[in-house]
Protein backbone atom coordinates (compact mmCIF):
# COMPACT_ATOMS: atom_id res chain seq x y z
CA UNK A 1 0.00 0.00 0.00
CA UNK A 2 2.82 2.42 0.72
CA UNK A 3 4.59 1.14 -2.29
CA UNK A 4 1.51 2.63 -4.32
CA UNK A 5 0.74 6.29 -2.78
CA UNK A 6 4.88 6.42 -3.09
CA UNK A 7 4.10 5.61 -7.10
CA UNK A 8 1.07 7.57 -7.42
CA UNK A 9 2.65 10.67 -5.74
CA UNK A 10 5.59 10.62 -7.90
CA UNK A 11 3.35 10.32 -10.85
CA UNK A 12 1.75 13.06 -9.97
CA UNK A 13 4.38 15.27 -8.65
CA UNK A 14 6.10 14.07 -12.08
CA UNK A 15 2.92 15.22 -14.25
CA UNK A 16 3.32 18.82 -12.14
CA UNK A 17 6.78 19.42 -12.63
CA UNK A 18 6.25 19.05 -16.55
CA UNK A 19 3.75 21.10 -17.08
CA UNK A 20 5.33 23.96 -15.00
CA UNK A 21 8.08 23.33 -16.77
CA UNK A 22 6.37 23.83 -20.14
CA UNK A 23 4.07 26.62 -18.91
CA UNK A 24 7.14 28.43 -17.95
CA UNK A 25 9.19 27.97 -21.63
CA UNK A 26 6.75 28.56 -23.66
CA UNK A 27 4.03 30.87 -22.54
CA UNK A 28 1.46 30.38 -25.62
CA UNK A 29 0.87 26.72 -24.60
CA UNK A 30 -2.31 26.15 -23.71
CA UNK A 31 -3.58 25.76 -19.95
CA UNK A 32 -3.55 22.35 -18.83
CA UNK A 33 -6.74 20.49 -17.42
CA UNK A 34 -6.64 19.26 -13.97
CA UNK A 35 -8.25 16.05 -12.68
CA UNK A 36 -8.50 15.81 -9.16
CA UNK A 37 -8.86 12.58 -7.41
CA UNK A 38 -9.80 11.38 -3.92
CA UNK A 39 -9.98 7.31 -3.25
CA UNK A 40 -9.40 5.05 -0.20
CA UNK A 41 -5.82 4.14 -0.85
CA UNK A 42 -5.94 2.73 2.89
CA UNK A 43 -8.54 1.86 5.91
CA UNK A 44 -11.63 -0.36 5.28
CA UNK A 45 -12.32 0.48 1.12
CA UNK A 46 -8.75 0.46 0.27
CA UNK A 47 -9.77 -2.92 -1.72
CA UNK A 48 -11.87 -0.41 -4.08
CA UNK A 49 -9.83 3.02 -4.06
CA UNK A 50 -6.52 0.95 -5.05
CA UNK A 51 -7.75 0.07 -8.42
CA UNK A 52 -9.77 3.02 -8.86
CA UNK A 53 -6.33 4.63 -8.94
CA UNK A 54 -4.78 2.19 -10.74
CA UNK A 55 -7.31 2.36 -13.42
CA UNK A 56 -7.07 6.14 -13.47
CA UNK A 57 -3.79 5.67 -13.89
CA UNK A 58 -3.84 3.58 -16.75
CA UNK A 59 -6.46 6.20 -18.19
CA UNK A 60 -4.24 8.64 -18.01
CA UNK A 61 -1.67 6.73 -20.46
CA UNK A 62 -4.23 5.95 -22.46
CA UNK A 63 -5.48 9.60 -22.91
CA UNK A 64 -3.01 11.77 -22.02
CA UNK A 65 -4.28 15.36 -23.64
CA UNK A 66 -7.34 16.73 -25.11
CA UNK A 67 -7.06 19.43 -28.15
CA UNK A 68 -3.05 19.85 -27.32
CA UNK A 69 -4.13 20.57 -23.45
CA UNK A 70 -2.04 18.14 -21.33
CA UNK A 71 -4.08 16.90 -18.16
CA UNK A 72 -2.85 17.11 -14.96
CA UNK A 73 -4.01 14.32 -12.79
CA UNK A 74 -3.76 15.07 -8.57
CA UNK A 75 -4.74 12.03 -6.75
CA UNK A 76 -5.24 12.10 -2.64
CA UNK A 77 -6.07 9.56 0.11
CA UNK A 78 -9.21 9.83 1.38
CA UNK A 79 -8.41 6.49 3.95
CA UNK A 80 -11.98 5.09 3.88
CA UNK A 81 -13.31 8.54 5.53
CA UNK A 82 -16.27 10.62 4.51
CA UNK A 83 -15.15 13.60 6.45
CA UNK A 84 -11.40 13.51 4.91
CA UNK A 85 -13.22 12.82 1.35
CA UNK A 86 -15.25 15.94 1.95
CA UNK A 87 -11.85 17.98 2.89
CA UNK A 88 -9.82 16.43 -0.23
CA UNK A 89 -12.53 17.69 -2.71
CA UNK A 90 -12.50 21.20 -1.53
CA UNK A 91 -8.46 21.26 -1.24
CA UNK A 92 -8.72 19.53 -4.51
CA UNK A 93 -10.88 22.79 -5.90
CA UNK A 94 -10.04 25.69 -3.66
CA UNK A 95 -6.18 25.07 -3.50
CA UNK A 96 -5.35 23.40 -6.74
CA UNK A 97 -8.04 24.61 -9.10
CA UNK A 98 -9.10 21.46 -10.55
CA UNK A 99 -11.50 21.58 -13.65
CA UNK A 100 -13.23 18.45 -12.57
CA UNK A 101 -13.91 16.04 -9.44
CA UNK A 102 -13.86 12.16 -9.49
CA UNK A 103 -14.11 9.88 -6.68
CA UNK A 104 -14.36 8.07 -4.68
CA UNK A 105 -14.66 4.15 -2.70
CA UNK A 106 -17.79 4.17 -0.41
CA UNK A 107 -21.21 6.01 -1.25
CA UNK A 108 -20.88 8.13 1.79
CA UNK A 109 -17.68 9.91 1.23
CA UNK A 110 -18.60 10.46 -2.21
CA UNK A 111 -21.77 11.98 -1.40
CA UNK A 112 -19.24 14.34 0.72
CA UNK A 113 -17.24 15.11 -2.01
CA UNK A 114 -20.66 15.65 -4.18
CA UNK A 115 -21.58 18.52 -2.28
CA UNK A 116 -18.40 20.27 -2.54
CA UNK A 117 -18.37 20.26 -6.13
CA UNK A 118 -22.20 21.52 -5.54
CA UNK A 119 -21.37 24.37 -3.49
CA UNK A 120 -18.12 25.27 -5.76
CA UNK A 121 -19.94 24.76 -8.94
CA UNK A 122 -17.37 22.20 -10.01
CA UNK A 123 -18.41 19.26 -11.94
CA UNK A 124 -17.89 15.70 -10.26
CA UNK A 125 -17.84 12.12 -12.02
CA UNK A 126 -18.89 9.68 -9.56
CA UNK A 127 -16.88 6.37 -9.35
CA UNK A 128 -19.52 4.71 -6.93
CA UNK A 129 -23.03 4.44 -7.43
CA UNK A 130 -24.77 7.72 -5.66
CA UNK A 131 -28.31 9.00 -5.47
CA UNK A 132 -28.73 12.57 -5.77
CA UNK A 133 -31.18 14.05 -8.18
CA UNK A 134 -32.55 17.48 -8.78
CA UNK A 135 -30.53 20.29 -7.63
CA UNK A 136 -28.77 18.51 -5.48
CA UNK A 137 -27.28 16.54 -8.19
CA UNK A 138 -26.97 18.93 -10.51
CA UNK A 139 -23.15 19.23 -10.93
CA UNK A 140 -22.77 15.54 -9.83
CA UNK A 141 -23.04 12.24 -13.39
CA UNK A 142 -21.41 9.04 -12.31
CA UNK A 143 -20.28 6.29 -14.64
CA UNK A 144 -21.47 3.54 -12.14
CA UNK A 145 -24.68 1.40 -12.82
CA UNK A 146 -27.56 2.03 -10.89
CA UNK A 147 -28.20 -0.15 -8.36
CA UNK A 148 -31.95 0.05 -9.19
CA UNK A 149 -30.61 -1.38 -12.61
CA UNK A 150 -28.24 -3.86 -11.39
CA UNK A 151 -30.49 -5.47 -8.68
CA UNK A 152 -33.29 -6.10 -11.01
CA UNK A 153 -31.12 -8.16 -13.03
CA UNK A 154 -30.31 -10.10 -9.31
CA UNK A 155 -34.43 -9.98 -8.77
CA UNK A 156 -35.14 -11.63 -12.37
CA UNK A 157 -32.28 -14.14 -11.50
CA UNK A 158 -33.56 -15.18 -8.27
CA UNK A 159 -36.96 -15.66 -9.59
CA UNK A 160 -35.59 -17.87 -13.06
CA UNK A 161 -34.22 -19.97 -9.67
CA UNK A 162 -37.29 -20.73 -8.27
CA UNK A 163 -36.34 -18.38 -5.68
CA UNK A 164 -39.53 -17.47 -2.96
CA UNK A 165 -38.02 -15.81 -0.12
CA UNK A 166 -34.69 -14.43 0.58
CA UNK A 167 -32.98 -12.68 3.14
CA UNK A 168 -30.93 -9.17 2.84
CA UNK A 169 -28.20 -8.88 5.08
CA UNK A 170 -25.86 -5.25 4.44
CA UNK A 171 -23.81 -2.30 5.25
CA UNK A 172 -25.38 -0.01 7.71
CA UNK A 173 -24.99 2.62 5.78
CA UNK A 174 -25.85 4.28 2.08
CA UNK A 175 -24.71 1.54 0.27
CA UNK A 176 -26.80 -1.41 2.19
CA UNK A 177 -29.69 0.93 2.47
CA UNK A 178 -29.51 1.52 -1.87
CA UNK A 179 -29.01 -2.38 -2.33
CA UNK A 180 -31.63 -2.62 0.57
CA UNK A 181 -34.51 -0.51 -1.63
CA UNK A 182 -33.57 -1.69 -4.35
CA UNK A 183 -34.73 -5.15 -3.85
CA UNK A 184 -37.72 -3.81 -1.60
CA UNK A 185 -38.82 -2.66 -4.88
CA UNK A 186 -38.17 -5.21 -7.25
CA UNK A 187 -39.02 -8.14 -5.42
CA UNK A 188 -42.51 -7.58 -4.67
CA UNK A 189 -43.11 -8.08 -8.55
CA UNK A 190 -41.19 -11.28 -9.06
CA UNK A 191 -43.52 -12.73 -6.13
CA UNK A 192 -40.38 -12.94 -4.06
CA UNK A 193 -40.54 -12.02 -0.15
CA UNK A 194 -37.61 -10.01 1.48
CA UNK A 195 -37.07 -11.29 4.83
CA UNK A 196 -35.28 -9.25 7.48
CA UNK A 197 -32.93 -6.55 7.41
CA UNK A 198 -29.63 -7.43 8.85
CA UNK A 199 -26.90 -4.78 9.03
CA UNK A 200 -22.81 -4.72 9.93
CA UNK A 201 -20.69 -1.76 9.89
CA UNK A 202 -17.69 -1.91 7.60
CA UNK A 203 -15.13 -2.26 10.34
CA UNK A 204 -16.66 -5.26 12.10
CA UNK A 205 -15.19 -8.39 11.75
CA UNK A 206 -17.89 -10.87 12.35
CA UNK A 207 -21.96 -11.05 11.08
CA UNK A 208 -22.92 -14.33 13.73
CA UNK A 209 -25.52 -12.72 15.20
CA UNK A 210 -26.68 -11.48 11.80
CA UNK A 211 -26.54 -14.63 9.93
CA UNK A 212 -28.35 -16.53 12.97
CA UNK A 213 -31.34 -14.32 12.85
CA UNK A 214 -31.76 -14.51 8.83
CA UNK A 215 -31.50 -18.11 9.06
CA UNK A 216 -34.42 -18.12 11.94
CA UNK A 217 -36.84 -17.09 9.38
CA UNK A 218 -36.01 -20.01 6.82
CA UNK A 219 -35.24 -18.05 3.53
CA UNK A 220 -34.43 -19.53 -0.07
CA UNK A 221 -31.70 -17.67 -0.54
CA UNK A 222 -29.48 -14.55 0.77
CA UNK A 223 -29.16 -10.96 -0.56
CA UNK A 224 -25.72 -9.32 0.54
CA UNK A 225 -25.51 -5.82 0.59
CA UNK A 226 -21.65 -5.00 0.95
CA UNK A 227 -18.49 -4.08 -1.04
CA UNK A 228 -14.98 -4.76 -0.93
CA UNK A 229 -13.32 -7.31 1.38
CA UNK A 230 -15.68 -6.45 4.62
CA UNK A 231 -18.97 -7.54 1.35
CA UNK A 232 -16.84 -11.44 2.40
CA UNK A 233 -18.33 -11.36 5.75
CA UNK A 234 -21.91 -12.96 5.13
CA UNK A 235 -20.66 -15.65 2.65
CA UNK A 236 -18.46 -16.89 5.21
CA UNK A 237 -20.72 -17.14 7.97
CA UNK A 238 -23.26 -18.51 5.62
CA UNK A 239 -21.02 -21.70 4.56
CA UNK A 240 -19.62 -21.96 8.00
CA UNK A 241 -23.26 -22.72 9.32
CA UNK A 242 -23.82 -24.92 6.47
CA UNK A 243 -26.58 -22.78 4.31
CA UNK A 244 -27.17 -24.64 1.15
CA UNK A 245 -29.81 -21.95 -0.88
CA UNK A 246 -28.44 -19.20 -2.84
CA UNK A 247 -26.39 -16.09 -1.80
CA UNK A 248 -26.74 -13.35 -4.30
CA UNK A 249 -24.32 -10.46 -4.22
CA UNK A 250 -24.03 -7.06 -6.58
CA UNK A 251 -21.06 -5.23 -8.25
CA UNK A 252 -19.63 -3.94 -5.30
CA UNK A 253 -18.11 -7.22 -4.70
CA UNK A 254 -16.24 -7.46 -8.39
CA UNK A 255 -12.59 -7.19 -7.01
CA UNK A 256 -9.55 -9.44 -6.47
CA UNK A 257 -9.79 -8.96 -2.97
CA UNK A 258 -12.92 -10.04 -2.12
CA UNK A 259 -12.49 -13.54 -3.82
CA UNK A 260 -9.07 -13.94 -2.38
CA UNK A 261 -11.15 -13.02 1.45
CA UNK A 262 -14.55 -15.25 0.84
CA UNK A 263 -12.85 -18.24 -0.58
CA UNK A 264 -14.66 -21.59 -1.32
CA UNK A 265 -17.25 -19.75 0.72
CA UNK A 266 -18.24 -17.67 -2.63
CA UNK A 267 -18.66 -20.42 -4.91
CA UNK A 268 -21.36 -20.55 -6.87
CA UNK A 269 -22.41 -16.82 -5.34
CA UNK A 270 -24.11 -14.69 -8.89
CA UNK A 271 -24.19 -11.37 -9.22
CA UNK A 272 -24.30 -8.67 -11.34
CA UNK A 273 -21.60 -6.62 -12.98
CA UNK A 274 -20.49 -4.37 -15.98
CA UNK A 275 -19.56 -6.63 -18.83
CA UNK A 276 -15.67 -5.73 -18.48
CA UNK A 277 -15.05 -8.44 -15.74
CA UNK A 278 -15.94 -10.73 -18.75
CA UNK A 279 -15.18 -9.24 -22.04
CA UNK A 280 -13.46 -11.76 -23.37
CA UNK A 281 -16.43 -14.11 -23.07
CA UNK A 282 -18.42 -11.44 -24.82
CA UNK A 283 -19.80 -12.05 -27.79
CA UNK A 284 -17.59 -10.50 -30.70
CA UNK A 285 -20.62 -7.89 -31.68
CA UNK A 286 -21.04 -6.70 -27.47
CA UNK A 287 -20.82 -2.84 -27.96
CA UNK A 288 -18.34 -2.55 -25.36
CA UNK A 289 -16.03 -5.37 -25.75
CA UNK A 290 -13.52 -4.08 -27.86
CA UNK A 291 -12.34 -1.03 -25.85
CA UNK A 292 -12.70 -2.91 -22.65
CA UNK A 293 -9.65 -5.27 -24.25
CA UNK A 294 -8.44 -2.07 -24.78
CA UNK A 295 -8.65 -0.96 -21.53
CA UNK A 296 -6.87 -4.57 -20.51
CA UNK A 297 -3.95 -3.91 -22.24
CA UNK A 298 -3.32 -0.18 -21.39
CA UNK A 299 -3.76 -1.08 -17.57
CA UNK A 300 -1.34 -3.92 -17.86
CA UNK A 301 1.09 -1.94 -19.74
CA UNK A 302 0.80 0.78 -16.98
CA UNK A 303 0.51 -1.20 -13.74
CA UNK A 304 2.48 -3.74 -14.58
CA UNK A 305 -0.08 -6.70 -13.96
CA UNK A 306 -3.48 -7.64 -15.11
CA UNK A 307 -6.68 -6.11 -14.13
CA UNK A 308 -9.11 -8.33 -12.36
CA UNK A 309 -11.46 -6.24 -10.82
CA UNK A 310 -14.66 -3.84 -11.98
CA UNK A 311 -13.64 -0.77 -10.14
CA UNK A 312 -10.20 0.68 -12.39
CA UNK A 313 -12.59 0.34 -15.00
CA UNK A 314 -14.85 2.86 -13.28
CA UNK A 315 -12.00 5.37 -13.29
CA UNK A 316 -11.62 4.95 -17.38
CA UNK A 317 -14.73 5.14 -18.11
CA UNK A 318 -14.89 8.12 -16.07
CA UNK A 319 -12.04 9.66 -17.75
CA UNK A 320 -13.56 8.57 -21.24
CA UNK A 321 -16.56 10.47 -20.30
CA UNK A 322 -14.36 13.46 -19.20
CA UNK A 323 -11.94 13.91 -21.87
CA UNK A 324 -14.94 13.50 -24.55
CA UNK A 325 -16.62 16.34 -22.58
CA UNK A 326 -13.48 18.47 -22.06
CA UNK A 327 -13.14 18.29 -25.87
CA UNK A 328 -16.42 20.22 -26.58
CA UNK A 329 -16.41 22.70 -23.70
CA UNK A 330 -15.09 26.27 -24.40
CA UNK A 331 -13.03 28.88 -22.45
CA UNK A 332 -9.90 28.55 -20.39
CA UNK A 333 -9.55 25.65 -18.10
CA UNK A 334 -9.07 26.45 -14.32
CA UNK A 335 -11.85 29.44 -15.07
CA UNK A 336 -15.44 29.33 -13.69
CA UNK A 337 -16.37 29.44 -17.64
CA UNK A 338 -15.02 26.65 -18.19
CA UNK A 339 -16.32 24.29 -15.77
CA UNK A 340 -19.98 25.72 -16.31
CA UNK A 341 -19.52 24.29 -20.19
CA UNK A 342 -17.66 21.10 -18.51
CA UNK A 343 -20.67 20.57 -16.64
CA UNK A 344 -23.37 20.92 -19.32
CA UNK A 345 -20.85 19.24 -22.28
CA UNK A 346 -21.07 15.98 -19.89
CA UNK A 347 -24.76 16.50 -19.16
CA UNK A 348 -25.28 16.40 -23.11
CA UNK A 349 -22.60 13.13 -23.50
CA UNK A 350 -24.08 11.08 -26.73
CA UNK A 351 -23.07 7.46 -27.29
CA UNK A 352 -19.77 7.15 -25.73
CA UNK A 353 -18.57 3.62 -25.35
CA UNK A 354 -16.75 2.38 -22.27
CA UNK A 355 -16.07 -0.50 -20.87
CA UNK A 356 -18.88 -0.86 -18.37
CA UNK A 357 -21.52 0.30 -20.94
CA UNK A 358 -22.49 3.02 -23.19
CA UNK A 359 -22.84 6.80 -21.63
CA UNK A 360 -25.53 8.94 -22.71
CA UNK A 361 -26.31 11.62 -20.22
CA UNK A 362 -28.95 13.92 -19.72
CA UNK A 363 -29.56 17.04 -17.50
CA UNK A 364 -31.71 15.71 -14.19
CA UNK A 365 -30.19 12.75 -14.08
CA UNK A 366 -26.79 11.27 -12.65
CA UNK A 367 -26.62 8.11 -14.51
CA UNK A 368 -25.97 7.49 -17.93
CA UNK A 369 -25.70 3.81 -18.55
CA UNK A 370 -28.71 1.18 -19.32
CA UNK A 371 -29.26 -3.06 -19.82
CA UNK A 372 -25.89 -2.87 -21.94
CA UNK A 373 -24.17 -2.22 -18.49
CA UNK A 374 -24.90 -5.09 -17.02
CA UNK A 375 -24.32 -8.66 -17.23
CA UNK A 376 -24.63 -11.72 -14.33
CA UNK A 377 -21.31 -13.57 -13.29
CA UNK A 378 -21.13 -16.80 -11.15
CA UNK A 379 -17.97 -17.27 -9.10
CA UNK A 380 -16.68 -20.18 -10.07
CA UNK A 381 -13.54 -21.88 -8.64
CA UNK A 382 -11.89 -18.51 -7.79
CA UNK A 383 -13.13 -16.67 -11.59
CA UNK A 384 -15.95 -14.67 -12.72
CA UNK A 385 -18.02 -16.63 -15.32
CA UNK A 386 -20.65 -15.11 -18.03
CA UNK A 387 -24.47 -16.22 -17.02
CA UNK A 388 -27.04 -16.53 -19.89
Amino acid sequence: MKSLMQTLTRRVLATTVVAAAAAGAVAAYAADLKVGLSVSLSGPNSSLGVPYAKGMQAALAYKPEVNGRKIQLIVLDDASDPTTAGRNARKLVEEDKVDVLMGTSGVPAALAMAQVGREAKVPMIGLTPISLEGPDGAWLFTVAQPTQLMIDAVVQRMKKDGVKKVGYIGFSDAWGDLVYNALMKAAPAAGIEVLGNERYARADSSVTGQVLKLLAMRPDAVMTGGAGTPGALPFLALAERGFKGHVYGQHGLINPDFVRVVGAAGQGALMPTGPVIVAEQLPDGYPTKKIALEFRSIFQKTNNAPTSDAFSAYSFDGWLVFTDAAARAKGEPGTPEFRQSLRDAIASTKEVVGTHGVYNFKPGSVYGVDERARVIVELDKGKWKLQP
